[in-house]
């Protein structure tokens, strides 16, 4: 199974593909998409939409993986990350792929084994997990890989069950 894994936001949107067969793991890419502040609101979707389409596209994932919106302090952050977070489900959707949605820790439990698991103990996972060499970067990066090794896993359970 080949996901997909998106940690959205307007500003950077992470993302990283890992292709899970058996037990293995497989590293295939991870990056950001960057949009300009000085961009209209609408213009750093549409770059977001079209950016995610074209890796859908390019890399063709079994699934896509994203972060569930949770509102912390920031009301007016949490909504435009959840607009960026629609326009990812929008673009999967016409893709055709089935999304999974995940909350910080559930992809904490998944990786790390621990719901209170630091971002840098998540991110030295991922790196033993997909035998990096190094910690992946942008951060947004790191959580994207992390949420397609959740989705990965859960691809299993449900395979296990017989769903």
């Amino acid at each position: 199974m080949r996901v997909l894994g998106i940690d959205p936001g307007t500003a950077t949107t992470g993302y990283g593909i890992v292709e899970g067969k058996g037990s293995r793991l497989r590293y295939i890419a991870h990056g950001a998409i960057t949009t300009p502040a000085g961009q209209s609101f609408s213009t750093r979707l549409k770059t977001i939409f079209e950016e995610v389409s074209r890796l859908i596209q390019q890399h063709a994932p079994d699934a896509v993986a994203i972060e569930k919106i949770y509102f912390s302090q920031n009301v007016t952050t949490g909504i435009a990350v959840a607009q960026a977070r629609g326009v990812i489900a929008l673009a999967a959707e016409l893709a055709g792929k089935p999304i999974g949605e995940f909350s910080p820790l559930e992809v904490k439990n998944a990786v790390v084994g621990y719901g209170k698991a630091t971002k840098q103990q998540v991110q030295e996972m991922v790196k033993i997990l997909l035998t990096l060499d190094a910690r992946p970067k942008p951060d947004d990066a790191a959580d994207a890989l992390a949420l397609a090794i959740c989705q990965v896993h859960a691809g299993k359970l449900r395979k296990i069950q017989g769903e």
